[in-house]
């Protein structure tokens, strides 16, 4: 009996002794994770304490402004008064806002949008009802503020267009993020509700400039995410300003004078390159886009038959027309095809086997040089050079006047136009150059296409003597620490003679001037603004041959979408040339009836106002804009 209870004691202890054992070890470790975590790893876990109590959120930077080369403002950025709802204030969201609107409207589909982010949202999350708002909205929406729970004014920034429609073109707006904006890009401040980002124009090109650098706030937060305090606050770095070459008054000018048409104009220094007026008619308001275009505003500019939302001053690809002739006259002297004084017979058409190829003038020119040719439009005498140059040398002197490539100008949809060659028909369309193709060439027709910019370099790569100047829309960059820049252009010599550029020059002189010349009518009277030029028309529809057998078609007589391309480029002033212009009407018949009296106006306008030397430099600029 003893050796029993001795036996049963000792188990008894050992029992004990394991089960101490393994308490001991395991007090062990919970002793050592205890230390691990709140000695070893003590900051580690404090980082994610502070983590979860502190909140970093993104704010959306100042947008840089865009003005134009005197300061005036043309992009701006003004305060944008919003309605938010707090669920969780508003005891039923339906009820609030049935109250709100007695005072502000609230359509059906803002009230199911707000339902269902309410639904989505965590409850204290602030919902916005309506954006821009105007002072008597919030005026209404503050007096009646007790019988509105759950209802705020919040401030916000919004995008403004000074001008509207004016420079919607050369500014573009600004839209919000789309999914395929997001591709490729990792900013996290595009995800920023209500931010947006440029979508055409200027605002486009510029957008990472303009957007400058995001800030950021840090917030404190209960465990449910309820923002209980602000901890500090980075406002970020606004965007940079830019300052573009634009003369809004000018450019205000052109587009009135333009007004009645479906046209472009390019006004553009030929010394420095500046682009001092673009414009395309009819535009559109981008303020419209700025706050959100709406379908049927945006159905109404994609039916307008005129094309509001196409720049055509840099995207419209016409058939140069007759204002081409310089060019091929070019290419004859420069590659000794033909010279100055050697005379063509102009019959009124000219006959290839069993091709007729006719000029404007039915009766013909008679005898005529390469000044009267070009001073009277034959287009005769410019078949016969055409087919003596050959469509390879024309191509290549088109090219060295900046034809057949984007201009760079630094716009949206920039087009290159086309310089056709015998290569290119034959590539593309699978069958050998003509003779036809040339003669055609010859006159600015055919497959040859250019854009009323392109018109507006080459006309003033001839007037400055032959310099390959290239168009710039931004003169300078305002950045917040008082940093000016400027471009300094440095144009190369295209190397041709200045023989050569005298005597289209000439021919030019005499199309406005002289009382033969296609434009003459539409001449600059006075002496020290005189303007030279060439006028062009083009055919829209192909006139048949019975149809001239009935006798000449009037453009007027016809449909509009049938009648002839207008145009004209020229330059002034004649003596010392420092400004060029391109005007294209479409369908607006005749380059000397329609486009040479707006381009008229308009250099007389621009010499008037003279922005080469009255724009204030740009230490003045800064000043103004800083202040």
């Amino acid at each position: 009996m003893k050796k029993t209870e001795a036996s049963r004691s000792r188990l008894l202890t050992r029992r004990a002794l394991v089960m101490g054992g393994i308490q001991t070890a395991l007090f062990g470790a919970l002793a050592g994770r205890l230390y691990q975590l709140q000695i070893v790893e003590s900051d580690r876990f404090t980082l994610l304490s502070e983590e979860n109590r502190i909140n970093l959120q993104l704010l959306a930077p100042e947008r840089g402004r865009i003005f134009d080369r005197y300061g005036i403002p043309l992009a701006a950025n003004q305060l944008n008064y919003r309605v938010l709802l707090v669920p969780e204030k508003a005891g039923g969201v339906a009820a609030t806002l049935a109250a709100l609107r007695q005072i502000l409207p609230v359509t059906p589909e803002d009230e199911e949008r707000i339902k269902l982010e309410a639904k989505r949202n965590r409850s204290f999350t602030p919902i916005t009802v309506r954006e821009n708002l105007t002072w008597d909205d919030v005026a209404r929406i503050e007096v009646n503020a007790p019988e509105l729970p759950g209802i705020s004014i919040d401030v916000g920034q919004r995008r403004y267009y000074t001008y509207g429609a004016l420079a919607s073109h050369v500014i573009g707006y600004v839209g919000a993020v789309s999914e395929k904006d997001l591709e490729g890009t990792e900013d996290p401040v595009l995800s920023l509700p209500g931010f947006r980002i440029g979508k055409n124009g200027c605002e486009k090109t510029l957008d990472l400039a303009l957007r400058g650098r995001a800030g950021s706030r840090q917030i404190e937060v209960n465990a449910y995410g309820r923002i209980i305090r602000e901890l500090a606050r980075d406002n970020g770095l606004p965007g940079d300003d830019h300052v573009l070459s634009i003369d809004m008054g000018l450019q205000e000018y052109v587009c009135a004078r333009l007004e009645d048409h479906s046209a472009s104009c390019v006004v553009m220094d030929v010394i420095t390159g500046e682009v001092l007026a673009l414009a395309s008619v009819p535009a559109y308001d981008p303020n419209v886009f700025a706050r959100g275009v709406t379908n049927p505003e945006w159905e109404e500019l994609v039916r307008n038959p005129r094309a509001p939302l196409s720049n055509k001053a840099s995207g419209g690809q016409y058939p140069p027309g007759s204002t081409y002739k310089m060019a091929v006259a070019l290419a004859a002297l420069e590659g000794g095809h033909m010279g100055p004084d050697e005379h063509v017979f102009c019959p009124g058409v000219m006959r290839m086997g069993n091709a007729q190829f006719h000029c404007w003038k039915r009766g013909g020119h008679g005898s005529m040089n390469m000044h009267a040719a070009i001073m009277q439009s034959c287009d005769v005498y410019f078949y016969e050079v055409a087919k003596r140059v050959g469509v390879d040398g024309i191509a290549a002197m088109s090219r060295r006047l900046g034809f057949g490539e984007v201009p760079g100008v630094g716009l949206p949809g920039e087009r290159a136009g086309l310089v056709p060659t015998a290569a290119w028909k034959e590539a593309t369309h699978g069958v050998a150059w003509q003779k036809g193709d040339t003669v055609v060439i010859g006159i600015g027709q055919g497959y040859m296409l250019s854009t009323p910019l392109q018109l507006t370099i080459y006309t003033a790569r001839i007037a400055n003597g032959g310099y390959a100047v290239k168009p710039t829309l931004v003169r300078a960059i305002h950045r917040r620490d008082g940093v000016v820049r400027e471009e300094v252009p440095d144009f190369p010599s295209m190397g041709l003679k200045a023989a050569h550029l005298a005597i289209v020059k000439g021919g030019m002189n005499g199309v406005t001037n002289d009382r033969r010349g296609t434009a003459y009518k539409a001449r600059i009277d006075e002496a020290e603004f005189a303007m030279a030029g060439k006028t062009g028309s083009v055919q829209v529809k192909r006139i048949s041959k019975a149809e001239r057998e009935r006798g000449v078609i009037k453009n007027e007589d016809r449909p509009w979408k049938d009648r002839d391309h207008a145009l004209f480029v020229g330059y002034a002033p004649v003596e010392k040339p420092r400004y060029a212009v391109a005007v294209v009407v479409e369908h607006g018949g005749g380059g000397s009836a329609t486009a040479a009296p707006i381009a008229r106006d308009v250099l007389r306008e621009v010499q008037r106002r003279d922005p080469a030397h009255t724009t204030p430099n740009l230490s003045a600029l800064s000043t103004r804009l800083t202040g």
